[in-house]
């Protein structure tokens, strides 16, 4: 009786030679006595297999980040952080990934994200002696892993386009362990560097570019902390479009007298719905048994995003922001996106929501989740720093979730419980502080055209990141190069060692967010 579907496919050898045959086990023997197999323990220890056909490239990225014990920062089931694919969502819906696959620059920057330092580089922007050079390097040594993307073609296996960390290197024989991520398809094979790098000279169709390889290693400096940029919806092109390619053209093409009339002209060109490019970070976790206290852990990483937040609304620049908006006409439609304010109990109802439909395993599930009720807590415990938390009650047909969000505030005013706006909670993040990192996001030279040389030494003086407190200093350089790398995979472009004014010493961020200035859930 015929069976429906297919059950693995016979690698074809010559030319790749299979990792568990005689001849591929005595190559891994020799490549360990040579030195480079030192990177392949840590990998293996992490294999995984694409849990959908066109999963390679983010189960590949998923595996190499475990492989190098970088935190994610947030909960992949009950109380463990790890890198799932389903996780690697920042730069492309999993929905289009699941359909299409993901581009060599959109991987870029999802290892970008998830705040692993990257080097990217396609096959016309490096030599096969460079490449063996690099192989050489991360596979002896543990700190260092290669994803390749290569054409199945160039081996004679069926399929186009894959993405696959490289395990090792066997210098004698001048070959490439390739850990197959498909193992429903292909075991792990030896395959000859010279063809692996004719594999990864074939140019991507989808995007017109050859393909390459990328160097993933630890961040010498932990990912950011609070805020973030996301091209998870589509206006982002946009958007950064104007930020990069616009504003130093608009700064350069008019006769600005004061600091106010440049920030009217930006704001009011800012593109449609933007508030969904920039974010504020907060975390989502499921109560359990009503128990509302936090352990040492999540007090010390909200200590931190609190400590960014007080930096941010201590700068001058913020005290010019919050003048300018107070100062805006609420009935001008095009700034009503920069001056509306959500009561944070409106903002937690969606949050909540979207926290649970995480939480319960379904977020691209059409089931309907409703919240209840949101309560604002001002939680104290002993000596404490009191610690603001919206507690919301969502519903999912007969199932009901607690879940608590964990909220970075500047506290003023008494503590209580206020089921609606509360006493205690004082500055959230918002609008205000979003615009004001944004701006020192954006390097010295955009503001290189002001012709009145008064207000040109008054912008610098309140965008210069040299005085900066140091969080907040590594929060705007990381927005800065998070900022680059988004327009360079919009126009799908990878730079392999960044020189330019937007590569200022870069921080990565792990991060992205919704709309309407409503935080990232981080579960």
């Amino acid at each position: 009786m015929a069976m429906a579907g297919l059950y693995r496919r016979m690698l074809p050898s010559p030319p790749a030679i299979d990792f568990a045959s005689s001849e591929g086990k005595q190559l891994f023997l020799e490549a360990i006595q040579g030195g480079t197999m030192e990177g392949f323990y840590r990998l293996i220890s992490y294999f995984q297999t694409q849990s959908e056909p066109a999963y390679c490239g983010l189960a590949s990225l998923s595996m190499v980040l475990n492989a190098l014990a970088i935190d994610p920062g947030r909960k992949w089931k009950g109380p463990w952080r790890w890198f799932d694919e389903s996780m690697l969502d920042c730069c492309e819906p999993l929905e289009k990934v699941k359909e299409k696959g993901i581009s060599f620059g959109k991987l870029v920057c999802l290892a970008h994200c998830a705040g692993a330092k990257v080097e990217a580089f396609r096959t016309n922007q490096s030599t096969i002696d460079d490449f063996r050079k690099y192989i050489i390097r991360c596979s002896a040594s543990e700190d260092c892993h290669v994803i390749s993307s290569y054409h199945r073609g160039a081996f004679k296996q069926t399929g186009t386009g894959h993405f696959s960390p490289i395990g090792g290197y066997h210098a004698g024989r001048d070959m490439a362990l390739i850990l197959d991520v498909a193992r429903f398809k292909y075991p792990p094979h030896w395959v000859p560097l010279t063809l692996l790098w004719e594999a990864m000279d074939r140019v991507d169709d989808a995007t017109g570019q050859r393909r390459g390889f990328v160097l993933v290693s630890r961040p010498h400096r932990e990912p950011g902390l609070l805020y973030t940029l996301s091209c998870k919806h589509e206006n982002w092109v946009g958007i950064a479009k104007y930020l990069v390619d616009e504003v130093p053209k608009i700064v350069k093409s008019k006769d600005f007298k004061d600091f106010g009339e440049v920030l009217t002209v930006l704001f009011t060109s800012l593109p449609s719905n933007f508030g969904e490019f920039v974010k504020w970070v907060a975390e989502v976790r499921r109560r359990e048994d009503g128990d509302h206290s936090l352990s040492q852990e999540e007090k010390g990483r909200l200590a931190l995003k609190e400590e960014v937040l007080r930096q941010v609304q201590e700068t001058l620049l913020f005290k010019h922001v919050v003048t300018f908006l107070s100062s805006v006409n609420s009935c001008c439609r095009s700034m009503s996106v920069l001056v509306h304010k959500n009561e944070l109990p409106d903002i937690a109802e969606k949050v909540c929501c979207q926290g649970a439909r995480i939480l319960a395993g379904k977020f691209d599930s059409s089931e309907r989740f409703y919240c209840r009720e949101t309560c604002v807590k001002c939680l104290k415990a002993n000596s404490d720093k009191p610690v603001t938390l919206v507690s919301g009650t969502v519903v999912n047909g007969s199932i009901e979730q607690e879940v608590d969000i964990l909220v970075p505030s500047s506290q003023i005013g008494g503590c209580g419980c206020g089921c609606g706006p509360s006493n205690c909670i004082g500055i959230y993040p918002a609008g205000n502080d979003i615009l004001t990192v944004l701006i020192l996001a954006l390097p010295k030279e955009t503001w290189s055209g002001i012709r009145d040389e008064k207000l040109s030494r008054q912008i610098l003086g309140l965008v210069t990141t040299e005085n900066l407190p140091t969080l907040l200093q590594e929060e705007v350089l990381h927005l800065r190069r998070q900022l680059h790398i988004l327009r360079r995979c919009q126009e799908n472009k990878v730079v392999p060692s960044c020189r330019s004014k937007w590569c200022l010493p870069r921080v990565q961020m792990t991060w992205s967010m919704s709309e309407s200035y409503f935080p990232e859930i981080k579960t």
